[in-house]
Parts: structure tokens; sequence; C-alpha cells
């Protein structure tokens, strides 16, 4: 593969909740890869990196696009169910 990547670095309040976020979306770690990009996801604390490699730059946008709007979803229904959790 190319020398197109980029890592992501996404840093939370607690480890719990950055083991929420990286657990919600590390199953799609392997579904989207393709033969133009590939990820990996690691947790280190209150920190989640996502490293991606890509082919192009165009596979390199559409993967961040991708991993940007997983991590969003992840972090929404994370703070909807403290929401909900808080009001009881």
């Amino acid at each position: 593969m190319s020398s197109h990547d980029a890592t992501l670095e996404f840093e939370y309040e607690s480890a719990s909740r950055a083991r929420l976020v990286a657990e919600s979306v590390a199953r799609e770690i392997g579904e989207i890869d393709d033969e133009r990009s590939r990820t990996t996801l690691e947790r280190d604390g209150r920190r989640v990196l996502i490293d991606i490699v890509a082919a192009d730059v165009v596979a390199l946008r559409a993967a961040l696009n991708t991993w940007f709007s997983l991590i969003d979803v992840a972090e929404r229904t994370a703070d909807a169910g403290a929401r909900v959790l808080e009001s009881r």
C-alpha cells in the first residue's frame, strides 16, 4: 500500500468512556477495510487511536470521513445513554 496515512486521536474524560467508544467502533475494523485502505484501532487509557493507511488520497479521505462519522455516532450515543442513566 502507498504512504498515504493518518492517525486520529480522541481523548475522553475517563478511561471507561474511551473504552465504550472504542468498543462501539471496533467491530467495524476489517468490515469496512478493502484493498485501498486498512485501519487499526488502539485504546490507551483515556485515548482512542485510529491509524489509517490508504493506497491513494481519495481512499484516505473516504476512510477519514467514515471513521469521524463512526466516532461521532458512538460519542452521541454514549452521551444519550449517560443522560438516561442520570435521569433515573
